[in-house]
């Protein structure tokens, strides 16, 4: 038999909130924290918003110099300040702190990232143009996307798998897979799983541009501007932040007497083979993931009642998205409730996946479905499926709460995970 996986730790960073709880119930209310960009330097970008973690020491300011001292941040980059902060949050949570080292070595990280961060190259380069010394001993190991998964572990001494994950947009949700994997096949027994991103930076918000792909219509309107599955949907709002999970194999976790949240119960990842940025036109990489989860999990694809949408409020790929969901469930639509929580925190980019997951997480333990906001005109492809508009909805139905999490990525590479409410 397999072994089961268990979630009993959740910790996030973003937009919405500092923590998860904060997130939560922003999110299930409807609201949207997504701002204007207010920096010169964005002046001569289209795209003037963006999902912004607020910087400082006022009231519903993020303070690093809470978290850090001058010397840690020195070696960090924010992305990765912001996995550790979350990766605190999900172990507090979850009540795991091991101490002997059997313990520390039965206990994996697998935190990945989608984009070094840009400032600091970009700083450095300038730097190195005025002497060579002023370059940082600390540049190297900022931008190599595995730093997260390295401080996470050397913080807390964990010895398993140290697993780094880059996949494009598709990262958070492959990290948790991957993790997932390794307490089914006995690498380890608890494994902290998530991603991060923080490149909110003129220069990336210039290179989505570029390729059409962000919001562009909502620049004096910024809570309207990520808009899922609507027809006046423009393109996708960048985002920063973090999203982490504490995984444990089941009888780890009853042994001790842990909270669960749900069970993981199957994971599908898929390729493309198509386009560097465009997925297929009949989403046929999403199906073949969405497919491989649901029979990874041992399921018929009548069992899942919720999938959260990675529908990133581009005009293609939403449409697509929603096409491959009525190919793979065909009879089942009816039955089915999609969503996608992108509207109120925007596109996290690397880490998108793991804070949807949390989000799904939260939704097959509380059976409360995060709703789809700025949903006014819903998209021709959306026929027949309840994409739960601007308000939250509860999850009702005799049977077990079963989701799917979708994510895709630029490159085509695809991931699904099954999650499900714990059942004994």
């Amino acid at each position: 038999m397999k072994r089961r996986v268990v979630v009993t730790g959740i910790g996030s960073v973003s937009c919405l909130g500092h923590n998860t709880p904060e997130a939560w119930n922003l999110l299930i209310s409807g609201h949207s924290r997504i701002s204007r960009l207010s920096n010169t330097s964005y002046d001569t970008i289209p795209s003037k918003v963006a999902a912004q973690i607020p910087l400082g020491s006022g009231k519903g300011e993020f303070n690093v110099n809470d978290h850090f001292h001058d010397k840690q941040l020195r070696a960090m980059a924010p992305g990765t300040v912001f996995a550790v902060v979350a990766a605190r949050e999900a172990l507090k949570d979850a009540q795991w702190s091991p101490q002997n080292q059997d313990s520390k070595q039965r206990t994996g990280v697998a935190v990945g990232m989608g984009m070094v961060s840009l400032n600091d190259i970009c700083a450095t380069n300038d730097a190195l143009k005025t002497r060579y010394n002023r370059v940082s001993p600390y540049f190297v190991p900022k931008i190599l996307l595995n730093m997260a998964a390295g401080h996470i572990s050397m913080e807390f001494g964990f010895q398993g798998p140290n697993h780094a994950v880059s996949t494009a947009c598709a990262t958070g949700a492959h990290a948790i897979g991957d993790g997932f994997r390794f307490i089914q096949n006995a690498f380890a027994d608890v494994m902290v799983c998530g991603a991060a991103e923080s490149c909110i930076t003129p220069l990336s918000v210039a290179g989505f541009c570029r390729i059409r792909a962000l919001s562009t219509a909502f620049n004096d309107f910024p809570e309207q501007s990520s808009r899922p599955f609507d027809k006046k949907r423009d393109g996708f709002v960048i985002g920063e932040g973090a999203a982490i999970v504490v995984l444990e194999e089941l009888s780890h976790a009853i042994s001790r007497n842990a909270k669960i949240y749900a069970e993981v119960l199957g994971y599908g990842l898929s390729g493309d083979a198509a386009h560097l940025t465009a997925p297929q036109d009949d989403g046929h990489g999403a199906k073949l993931a969405m497919r491989m989860a649901v029979k990874d999990a041992g399921l018929n694809l009548a069992d899942v009642s919720y999938i959260n949408a990675h529908a990133t409020s581009t005009p293609l790929g939403d449409g697509i998205e929603l096409k491959a969901i009525k190919s793979v469930l065909k009879n089942h639509t009816d039955s089915l409730i999609v969503s996608s929580t992108k509207g109120a925190h925007g596109h996290l980019l690397g880490a998108s996946g793991s804070l949807e997951a949390v989000f799904t997480i939260l939704a097959c333990k509380n059976g409360i479905i995060p709703p789809t906001i700025n949903l006014d005109e819903a998209c021709l492809e959306a026929e027949g499926i309840d994409l739960v508009p601007n308000q939250s909805k509860k999850w009702e139905g005799p049977h077990r709460r079963i989701a799917l999490k979708n994510s895709f990525g630029f490159g085509g590479t695809n991931a699904c995970l099954c999650l499900g409410e714990i059942v004994p």
